[in-house]
Protein backbone atom coordinates (compact mmCIF):
# COMPACT_ATOMS: atom_id res chain seq x y z
CA UNK A 1 0.00 0.00 0.00
CA UNK A 2 1.33 3.43 -0.95
CA UNK A 3 1.98 5.58 2.14
CA UNK A 4 -0.31 8.58 2.58
CA UNK A 5 1.64 11.82 2.07
CA UNK A 6 1.47 14.62 4.64
CA UNK A 7 -0.06 16.99 2.09
CA UNK A 8 -3.16 16.50 -0.03
CA UNK A 9 -2.39 16.69 -3.76
CA UNK A 10 -3.50 19.50 -6.00
CA UNK A 11 -6.88 18.61 -7.43
CA UNK A 12 -7.58 16.08 -4.66
CA UNK A 13 -10.77 14.17 -5.68
CA UNK A 14 -11.66 12.51 -2.37
CA UNK A 15 -14.57 14.65 -1.11
CA UNK A 16 -17.21 15.27 -3.81
CA UNK A 17 -18.90 18.19 -2.02
CA UNK A 18 -15.59 19.96 -1.42
CA UNK A 19 -14.47 19.31 -4.99
CA UNK A 20 -17.69 20.88 -6.29
CA UNK A 21 -17.23 23.88 -4.01
CA UNK A 22 -13.62 24.25 -5.11
CA UNK A 23 -14.69 24.16 -8.76
CA UNK A 24 -17.44 26.69 -8.10
CA UNK A 25 -14.91 29.04 -6.52
CA UNK A 26 -12.53 28.52 -9.43
CA UNK A 27 -15.25 29.52 -11.89
CA UNK A 28 -16.08 32.63 -9.87
CA UNK A 29 -12.49 33.54 -8.94
CA UNK A 30 -10.08 31.88 -11.38
CA UNK A 31 -7.03 33.74 -10.03
CA UNK A 32 -7.46 32.25 -6.52
CA UNK A 33 -5.57 29.18 -5.29
CA UNK A 34 -8.75 27.03 -5.14
CA UNK A 35 -7.05 23.79 -4.07
CA UNK A 36 -6.16 21.88 -0.91
CA UNK A 37 -4.19 24.35 1.21
CA UNK A 38 -0.70 23.04 2.02
CA UNK A 39 0.81 23.28 5.48
CA UNK A 40 3.11 26.21 6.14
CA UNK A 41 6.20 26.51 8.29
CA UNK A 42 9.29 24.75 9.57
CA UNK A 43 9.58 21.04 8.64
CA UNK A 44 11.67 20.57 11.81
CA UNK A 45 9.07 22.29 14.00
CA UNK A 46 8.50 21.28 17.60
CA UNK A 47 5.15 23.10 17.58
CA UNK A 48 2.28 22.17 15.27
CA UNK A 49 -0.80 24.37 15.05
CA UNK A 50 -3.90 22.59 13.76
CA UNK A 51 -6.84 24.54 12.44
CA UNK A 52 -10.05 23.03 11.12
CA UNK A 53 -10.25 24.01 7.43
CA UNK A 54 -9.23 26.81 5.06
CA UNK A 55 -11.49 29.84 4.76
CA UNK A 56 -12.93 30.59 1.34
CA UNK A 57 -11.29 34.02 1.14
CA UNK A 58 -8.32 32.99 3.29
CA UNK A 59 -6.16 30.00 2.41
CA UNK A 60 -8.49 28.96 -0.40
CA UNK A 61 -7.72 32.31 -2.00
CA UNK A 62 -4.04 32.72 -1.10
CA UNK A 63 -2.76 29.16 -0.71
CA UNK A 64 -1.29 29.76 2.77
CA UNK A 65 -3.06 28.82 6.02
CA UNK A 66 -4.77 31.70 7.84
CA UNK A 67 -3.61 34.20 5.23
CA UNK A 68 -6.12 36.72 3.93
CA UNK A 69 -8.89 36.26 6.48
CA UNK A 70 -9.57 37.81 9.88
CA UNK A 71 -8.21 34.91 11.94
CA UNK A 72 -4.73 35.29 10.47
CA UNK A 73 -4.13 38.72 11.97
CA UNK A 74 -4.38 37.51 15.56
CA UNK A 75 -2.67 34.19 14.89
CA UNK A 76 0.40 35.56 13.15
CA UNK A 77 0.73 38.55 15.47
CA UNK A 78 0.68 36.17 18.41
CA UNK A 79 3.31 33.95 16.81
CA UNK A 80 5.50 37.00 16.23
CA UNK A 81 5.08 38.10 19.85
CA UNK A 82 5.91 34.65 21.24
CA UNK A 83 8.93 34.00 19.02
CA UNK A 84 7.37 31.41 16.73
CA UNK A 85 7.57 33.71 13.70
CA UNK A 86 9.77 36.46 12.29
CA UNK A 87 9.26 39.13 9.68
CA UNK A 88 6.04 40.98 8.92
CA UNK A 89 2.60 39.54 8.34
CA UNK A 90 0.86 41.44 5.56
CA UNK A 91 -1.90 38.92 4.70
CA UNK A 92 -0.12 37.89 1.50
CA UNK A 93 1.75 34.62 0.87
CA UNK A 94 4.69 36.65 -0.49
CA UNK A 95 4.98 38.94 2.55
CA UNK A 96 8.21 37.21 3.63
CA UNK A 97 6.87 35.99 6.98
CA UNK A 98 8.72 32.95 8.31
CA UNK A 99 7.67 30.55 11.04
CA UNK A 100 10.27 29.54 13.63
CA UNK A 101 10.10 26.05 15.14
CA UNK A 102 6.43 26.04 14.15
CA UNK A 103 4.22 24.62 11.41
CA UNK A 104 0.54 25.32 10.65
CA UNK A 105 -1.84 22.82 9.09
CA UNK A 106 -5.56 22.12 8.85
CA UNK A 107 -7.51 18.98 9.70
CA UNK A 108 -9.44 19.40 6.43
CA UNK A 109 -7.37 20.79 3.59
CA UNK A 110 -10.11 22.14 1.29
CA UNK A 111 -12.43 25.04 2.06
CA UNK A 112 -15.93 23.80 2.96
CA UNK A 113 -19.20 25.62 2.28
CA UNK A 114 -20.11 27.77 5.25
CA UNK A 115 -16.74 27.01 6.87
CA UNK A 116 -18.19 23.72 8.15
CA UNK A 117 -16.82 20.41 6.89
CA UNK A 118 -19.00 17.35 7.27
CA UNK A 119 -17.88 14.53 9.61
CA UNK A 120 -17.33 12.27 6.59
CA UNK A 121 -15.03 14.92 5.07
CA UNK A 122 -13.08 15.18 8.31
CA UNK A 123 -12.64 11.40 8.32
CA UNK A 124 -11.67 11.27 4.65
CA UNK A 125 -9.00 13.93 5.06
CA UNK A 126 -7.71 12.63 8.41
CA UNK A 127 -4.99 10.35 6.95
CA UNK A 128 -3.23 13.48 5.67
CA UNK A 129 -3.30 14.92 9.21
CA UNK A 130 -1.96 11.68 10.67
CA UNK A 131 0.83 11.67 8.07
CA UNK A 132 1.57 15.37 8.70
CA UNK A 133 2.01 14.73 12.42
CA UNK A 134 4.18 11.68 11.78
CA UNK A 135 6.38 13.63 9.34
CA UNK A 136 7.53 16.09 12.02
CA UNK A 137 10.53 14.37 13.62
CA UNK A 138 11.01 16.86 16.47
CA UNK A 139 7.36 17.50 17.31
CA UNK A 140 6.64 18.13 21.01
CA UNK A 141 3.44 20.23 21.23
CA UNK A 142 0.24 20.54 19.20
CA UNK A 143 -2.02 23.57 19.61
CA UNK A 144 -5.54 22.88 18.37
CA UNK A 145 -7.68 25.83 17.33
CA UNK A 146 -11.18 24.96 18.40
CA UNK A 147 -12.83 21.84 19.73
CA UNK A 148 -13.47 20.26 16.33
CA UNK A 149 -9.77 20.55 15.56
CA UNK A 150 -8.99 19.03 18.95
CA UNK A 151 -11.21 16.03 18.19
CA UNK A 152 -9.62 15.57 14.77
CA UNK A 153 -6.09 15.64 16.15
CA UNK A 154 -6.96 13.09 18.83
CA UNK A 155 -8.57 10.81 16.24
CA UNK A 156 -5.56 11.28 13.93
CA UNK A 157 -3.44 9.98 16.82
CA UNK A 158 -5.73 7.00 17.28
CA UNK A 159 -7.51 8.30 20.38
CA UNK A 160 -11.19 9.04 21.01
CA UNK A 161 -12.36 12.63 21.31
CA UNK A 162 -12.85 11.99 25.03
CA UNK A 163 -9.12 11.41 25.55
CA UNK A 164 -8.78 15.00 26.77
CA UNK A 165 -11.17 17.66 27.96
CA UNK A 166 -12.74 20.23 25.68
CA UNK A 167 -12.56 23.98 26.20
CA UNK A 168 -10.04 26.76 26.02
CA UNK A 169 -6.79 26.00 27.84
CA UNK A 170 -7.41 22.28 28.21
CA UNK A 171 -4.35 20.05 28.00
CA UNK A 172 -3.63 16.40 27.25
CA UNK A 173 -0.73 14.10 26.43
CA UNK A 174 -0.79 11.43 23.73
CA UNK A 175 2.26 9.29 23.01
CA UNK A 176 4.51 11.94 24.54
CA UNK A 177 2.95 14.80 22.58
CA UNK A 178 1.42 17.63 24.59
CA UNK A 179 -1.88 18.90 23.16
CA UNK A 180 -3.18 22.35 24.07
CA UNK A 181 -6.62 23.48 23.02
CA UNK A 182 -7.59 27.09 22.33
CA UNK A 183 -10.75 28.76 21.23
CA UNK A 184 -10.49 29.45 17.51
CA UNK A 185 -9.15 32.88 16.60
CA UNK A 186 -12.22 33.62 14.49
CA UNK A 187 -13.82 37.03 14.06
CA UNK A 188 -16.83 35.85 16.08
CA UNK A 189 -14.74 34.76 19.06
CA UNK A 190 -12.51 37.84 19.09
CA UNK A 191 -15.27 40.39 18.46
CA UNK A 192 -17.40 38.97 21.28
CA UNK A 193 -14.47 38.78 23.69
CA UNK A 194 -14.77 35.02 24.06
CA UNK A 195 -11.11 34.92 23.02
CA UNK A 196 -8.88 37.85 23.93
CA UNK A 197 -5.34 38.46 22.63
CA UNK A 198 -4.02 37.76 26.13
CA UNK A 199 -5.86 34.43 26.36
CA UNK A 200 -4.51 33.42 22.96
CA UNK A 201 -0.96 34.54 23.73
CA UNK A 202 -0.98 32.55 26.96
CA UNK A 203 -1.63 29.34 25.04
CA UNK A 204 1.52 29.87 22.99
CA UNK A 205 3.56 30.90 26.02
CA UNK A 206 2.46 27.64 27.60
CA UNK A 207 3.51 25.81 24.43
CA UNK A 208 6.94 27.43 24.65
CA UNK A 209 7.28 26.37 28.28
CA UNK A 210 6.39 22.78 27.40
CA UNK A 211 8.87 22.71 24.55
CA UNK A 212 11.62 24.03 26.81
CA UNK A 213 10.82 21.39 29.45
CA UNK A 214 11.30 18.43 27.10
Amino acid sequence: MTPVPPEAPRGCPLCPRLVAYRQENARREPTWFNDPAPSFGDPQARLLIAGLAPGRTGANRTGRPFTGDHAGWLLYQTLLETGFARGTYDARPDDGLELVDCLITNAVRCAPPGNKPLPVEEATCRPFLTARIAALPRLKVIVTLGDVSRRNVLKALGRPASAMAAGHGSEGVVDGLAILNSYHCSRLNTNTGRLTPEMFRNVFLRARDLIAAT
